[in-house]
């Protein structure tokens, strides 16, 4: 069958206006012949396009359908369509995020524990994630604050370097240079002297630490001498006599022995007390009368007198 070239014009105008309408949806991320599910969201404001991507655990499961503004509430309705093999708790949260530091945002769809599914149309919580760019422009105030603050104490601080480095005063950085090089100078001059003092008493130096050596080889033997003595032998030696020496010190306080009798025998010490007095009464007279005591002097006997005892 023919077909006329007015049917064949109904024809191919009918086909343009559906490839037409599918290529505008298609754009607009719809497609006529998809049976994918749909669920919608709501923002303070707008920060998707359509097509933007919907992602479940960094995995593409979707994208943005549709955004409409809601003049009612004043946020901004969100569209979106996910596989419908994802089955999606209807307590989840659909998560606004930065893709990249270049820009652009996606969704992402937080799953919740829990058996109550979603149904085709039905809304869906929303949180935004701070991004890097976000915090960024929150804290690009007080850093470039502090930023301000280093930068002019950076710039005081190279002044007053420059202050002091240009001082020309007694307290200046160029005559402390001044006065330290003048020093090193006189360090120096004074190493030379002593070197020069060294070069030239070589051989006394020498001298010197050859006598040190041999005193130093003197004092080892000494100390070789002094370890061979047996001095633990001696000492017990000492301790013995002292031992010896206590024990008879002990004897003599008991009144043992005649060195202890003579201390502690009260009878003794009074007859030889006595007895002193009457030897000295007797060499007192045999002094004043010798003749009583040596006949070959005297052929009379000199009677004994007492009285001359007195004298």
């Amino acid at each position: 069958m023919k077909l006329s070239k007015e049917v064949k014009t109904a024809l191919l105008v009918i086909s343009g206006i559906i490839l037409l309408i599918y290529g505008f949806n298609y754009l607009k991320g719809e497609s006529l012949f998809s049976n994918e599910s749909t669920y919608y969201t709501e923002f303070d404001y707008n920060a998707l396009s359509t097509s933007s991507p919907v992602t479940i655990k960094g995995n593409a499961v979707g994208k943005v359908s549709n955004i409409e503004y809601d003049f009612k509430s004043g946020k901004t309705k969100v569209f979106f369509t996910v596989n419908p093999e994802l089955k999606l708790s209807k307590n989840s949260t659909i998560r606004l995020y930065e893709t990249g530091i270049m820009g652009g945002n996606a969704l992402a769809i937080i799953q919740a524990d829990d058996t109550e599914m979603a149904k085709n149309g039905d809304f869906i919580a929303s949180e935004i994630q701070p991004g890097l760019i976000s915090s960024l422009k929150q804290n690009f105030s007080g850093l470039s604050t502090n930023l301000d603050s280093t930068l002019r104490s950076a710039d005081t601080l190279l002044v007053s370097l420059n202050t002091l480095v240009a001082d020309e005063s007694q307290n200046g950085l160029k005559a402390t240079i001044a006065e330290l090089n003048s020093t090193l100078k006189a360090v120096k001059g004074l190493a030379v002297s002593a070197q020069a003092m060294v070069d030239s008493n070589d051989d006394k130096l020498a001298k010197i630490i050859d006598n040190f050596n041999t005193a130093s080889e003197g004092l080892a033997s000494l100390s070789n001498d002094i370890k061979d003595i047996e001095l633990s032998k001696t000492v017990s030696n000492l301790d013995n006599t002292l031992t010896s020496l206590s024990a008879i010190l002990n004897d003599m306080e008991q009144g043992n022995g005649s060195m202890g009798k003579l201390l502690k025998d009260e009878a003794l010490y009074t007859n030889l007390e006595g007895a002193t007095k009457e030897l000295e009464s007797l060499l007192r007279d045999i002094k004043l009368h010798p003749k009583r005591y040596f006949r070959i002097l005297s052929k009379k006997e000199i009677p004994y007198s007492g009285e001359d005892q007195s004298n």
